[in-house]
């Protein structure tokens, strides 16, 4: 398949499959090995094609599925140093890193991508630009703010897939303990349906295709809810943009590129 489809998207897990004409790739591996075969089997792809994956941070909900994939296959792992050692701590897995600089635009195979800094409570956490073609393709979801740099680094992007974590009301009365209320509402934290809205606007222009809202809480947020809040944010700024939820247990709607 060339073109795009989140395959888990939240606190249970990510991952996200990128197809090009040259390589088939995945961004965060936190899901089951049984799962993203699964799921890549219903988009025409089977596990044995992916030739790398790219890991944005060392959190467990991004990384838990690399030690069988990497014992199974083999493939190599870009990753920036500390998320590569936080990767290793964590499972003591041999695997291929192939390092990457935050902030310094690498290639492979067809893939062209820009790692950027993002505020989040890990060790060197990124967001990322792909461009595929003529496609610039923006991911960025786990950061507690979006600061001009993120801005910048989004802009122009054809597709986004973007955190739109919680509504702070829902938040606040969550059982939740405090530590936790606290974390998700932080500056290290994640995006609010509002934040998320807030970033679009301010990357806005009239070719951007489409939007994937991601990593939605499943006791702080819902779909309906996110849907709601960012199209009238939008409406109100008289922008308008295809949104598509990032789903948690299964495979969200793939977008293809011809």
């Amino acid at each position: 398949m060339f073109g795009i489809c989140p395959l888990a998207s939240g606190s249970k897990g990510n991952c996200i499959y990128v197809g090009t004409k040259g390589a088939k790739i995945l961004i965060d591996l936190g899901i089951s090995y049984q799962s993203l075969r699964k799921r890549l089997s219903e988009i025409g792809v089977r596990v044995e094609e992916i030739d790398a994956v790219l890991i944005t941070h060392e959190h467990t909900d991004h990384i838990s599925g690399l030690p069988l994939l990497v014992r199974k296959h083999n493939i190599p792992i870009f990753a920036n140093k500390d998320t590569a050692k936080g990767i290793y701590h964590a499972y003591k897995i041999t695997a291929k890193f192939k390092i990457f600089t935050t902030a310094e635009t690498f290639s492979y195979a067809d893939l062209i991508f820009h790692p950027f800094s993002v505020p989040h409570d890990s060790m060197d956490p990124v967001g990322v630009t792909l461009q595929v073609g003529r496609y610039k393709i923006g991911v960025c979801a786990d950061l507690g703010f979006a600061p001009s740099w993120v801005q910048k680094a989004l802009k122009n992007c054809d597709y986004l897939y973007l955190e739109a974590n919680h509504e702070p009301s829902m938040v606040h009365a969550s059982f939740r303990p405090q530590t936790y209320k606290n974390r998700v509402l932080s500056r290290q934290g994640h995006l609010s349906n509002e934040a998320c809205a807030d970033l679009i606007s301010h990357v806005f222009h009239p070719n951007l295709k489409a939007v994937y809202l991601a990593h939605l809480s499943g006791e702080c947020n819902s779909k309906e809810l996110a849907l709601k809040t960012i199209r009238e944010y939008l409406e109100k700024k008289e922008q308008s943009v295809p949104l598509l939820i990032a789903h948690q247990e299964v495979r969200s709607e793939a977008i293809t590129f011809f």
